[in-house]
């Protein structure tokens, strides 16, 4: 209903008096009437709101950008797989307001929880469209989904009042990229995200729940070789020797054919015929899957020759898998259980 201010009440030559300007001016008058004591209790009430939660501040130095948290994120926009599901394995998916650029379905443990969660955009969000959901932090799975044509730079949104933190092992920098990325170095990751949101205990229990689980992944027949392609046809793109897929590969106790260290690389497919891998770890993404991968190296005369190629041992990972966050350890697991297919396990 339209809002009418009464005729009676409002003067030749000027704009009525809207009724909340009216109730905010008789409150501003009736606070400056308030006793001296009132005034001091409610300062004291404001210090008290600006005062920093318990276990606060808390202040990372994160991919060389140091952040400080003064109270647990309460509105979070996550942008890549990785950031979203770990914060829904810390039981925390009531504080995303919008995710982006996710590279998967969302696993069947956590689907339940992801559920009515805001897609803002299939790829990296604008800082237009991220700022309308009104954050207090972007949580990003990559260094550039916070640039000027992304989500914003990271000290944009500090002045605009809103933190950023980039998944650790995504770092690209020398002096912060992991020397090699290990389990007990993601597990800290876990630790450092669940300080950061108030949820030690939640990280405590994802932790020990993902070791129990790695102590149980099978390992593959000593000398066992492995190559994990990524994408790219002409030249492909595979893991090296210190990012997730080295990590996830050593779990599993195959040797990697790669020898650059490096956390992704292109190699050339005569050096992969040279290699000879006895695995080939296929990654399967929507725009290049595993189907089209194998279509390609059966149909290629020089890669059909390789030892996988003839004996079909493909190991088939989802993409969401091939980065370092929540879904490593079941990474781990699947690669043993097809490698136990192939009879490439060791017997225990």
């Amino acid at each position: 209903m339209a809002d009418i201010t009464p005729l009676s009440l409002s003067t030749p030559g000027r704009t009525p008096e809207h009724p909340r300007r009216r109730l905010l001016a008789a409150t501003l008058v009736a606070a400056l009437t308030l006793p001296l004591a009132a005034c001091g209790s409610s300062d004291e009430k404001a210090e008290a709101d600006d005062a920093p939660a318990a276990g606060y501040p808390v202040t990372v130095d994160n991919c060389g950008t140091e952040v400080t948290f003064t109270t647990p994120p309460e509105r979070v926009v996550t942008i890549k797989s990785t950031s979203t599901e770990l914060m829904l394995a810390l039981g925390l998916g009531d504080r995303i307001v919008g995710t982006a650029f996710a590279d998967g379905p969302v696993p069947e443990q956590w689907a339940a929880d992801a559920t009515g969660l805001t897609s803002l955009s299939d790829q990296a969000p604008s800082n237009e469209v991220v700022l309308e959901q009104e954050p207090d932090l972007v949580f990003a799975g990559w260094e550039s989904n916070l640039a000027a044509d992304t989500a914003g730079e990271r000290d944009t949104l500090a002045k605009l009042g809103v933190n950023s933190y980039v998944s650790p092992a995504a770092c690209q920098e020398p002096e912060y990229q992991p020397e090699k990325m290990t389990f007990p170095l993601l597990f800290d990751q876990f630790r450092e995200a669940g300080k950061i949101f108030g949820a030690t205990e939640a990280a405590d229990r994802l932790i020990a729940d993902q070791e129990a689980a790695l102590a149980k992944v099978g390992k593959a027949a000593p000398g066992t070789t492995a190559l994990w392609w990524s994408s790219g046809e002409d030249t492909p793109f595979v893991g090296g020797t210190i990012g997730a897929p080295a990590m996830v590969l050593d779990a599993v106790g195959l040797t990697n054919v790669v020898t650059e260290k490096a956390t992704w690389t292109s190699l050339g497919w005569e050096a992969i015929v040279d290699a000879d891998p006895d695995v080939l770890v296929l990654v399967d993404a929507a725009w290049n899957t595993a189907a089209d991968k194998i279509k390609s190296l059966e149909s290629n005369a020089a890669t059909r020759e390789l030892s996988a190629v003839k004996a079909k041992r493909y190991l088939v990972i989802p993409f969401p898998a091939a980065e370092a966050g929540v879904r490593s350890v079941s990474a781990a697991a699947d690669l043993a259980d097809q490698l136990d297919e192939f009879g490439l396990l060791q017997s225990e």
